[in-house]
């Protein structure tokens, strides 16, 4: 084997690890779209902090940088108890890390145990990172990462707060892309992500990633949104619908087949139709500007859903 091919060793620190994922002016565009939202996100706060207008301005406008899956009628905390987080969850992350950027739970669906190593992709203010930390304990690690420094920074101040409730210091989050995680090869027992792969330009890669980093017998438990039927071309190229999960989101048979070709097996796919309503039903903004793009007689539900994907690796 020639030197030029010799894998690379990986770093457990902030730096990138394995072959950098390729990169086109269209796929840095897309990530530079969605960091700029996210950025706004972890300085106002919360999704639906964000959606309050200035006095005199439009709410929600394709400027506003708004992000993944929250009502400005509900707080955060109601939609994440909504979606099915329990009591006793959200009393362990620390004020402000719950954002409203859920779709789902994945900690619950990934059936975490003591002592394993949980990597959360896209850990934003570290919401599902210290969830999963309090499930893994004192022995287990938990590893958020995230692109957008603002978020990062966010989260690395919530750790002190964490710890100070838990007695754990079991949570670290380092600054990175999910199409090349900073992260050994094989390190990993669990990958979570919360309404995060749908961000992302080079799905493909991401799964490959996933796989790369999981142990054998690890798992995966993601919830994302996902399409059952391809949105207007409006949708498609709607710079919030980006940012909000949406636009970016493939099909559900998709969603499988990026799973299978990254060489995972045991996949299963559950839809969850009530979300999407929900939001819908609540008046958010993104929402109610999906549904002027929607042909007469159909609702976001028709065409979006919330979708809980498990899956493992031999």
């Amino acid at each position: 084997m020639s030197d030029s091919n010799k894998a690379k060793p990986c770093c457990e620190g902030s730096g990138c690890c394995g072959n950098p994922a390729p990169t086109t002016a269209a796929n840095d565009e897309q990530r530079d779209q969605v960091r700029e939202g996210y950025a706004r996100i972890a300085a106002a706060g919360s999704w639906s902090a964000l959606q309050q207008p200035a006095a005199g301005s439009a709410c929600c406008t394709p400027s506003s940088g708004g992000g993944c899956c929250g009502p400005t009628s509900f707080t955060p905390e109601e939609l994440a108890h909504a979606i099915g987080y329990s009591a006793a969850e959200l009393a362990v992350a620390p004020e402000g890390a719950n954002m409203g950027l859920s779709c789902g739970n994945p900690t619950a669906i990934a059936s975490l145990k003591t002592g394993e190593i949980v990597l959360d992709l896209g850990a934003g203010g570290g919401f599902d990172c210290f969830i999963a930390g309090a499930k893994v304990g004192a022995t287990g690690r938990v590893i958020g990462v995230d692109m957008t420094p603002e978020m990062i920074m966010k989260a690395r101040r919530n750790v002190s707060t964490y710890t100070a409730q838990t007695g754990f210091s079991n949570v670290e989050f380092r600054l990175g892309e999910i199409e090349n995680l900073p992260v050994a090869d094989a390190s990993v027992d669990v990958v979570i992500s919360n309404c995060v792969l749908n961000l992302s330009p080079d799905k493909e890669r991401v799964w490959r990633e996933i796989a790369r980093v999981l142990k054998p017998g690890g798992r995966v438990a993601v919830s994302d949104l996902s399409l059952l039927r391809p949105l207007p071309e409006a949708l498609r190229t709607d710079l919030e619908a980006l940012v909000g999960c949406v636009a970016g989101a493939v099909s559900v048979s998709e969603m499988r087949g990026l799973a299978e070709s990254a060489g995972l097996v045991s996949i299963e796919l559950r839809p969850k139709p009530e979300y999407v309503d929900a939001l819908t039903d609540w008046n958010d903004p993104l929402y109610q500007r999906i549904m002027q793009a929607l042909p007469a007689g159909t609702r976001p539900s028709t065409f979006v859903v919330s979708l809980d994907v498990t899956a493992r690796k031999n």
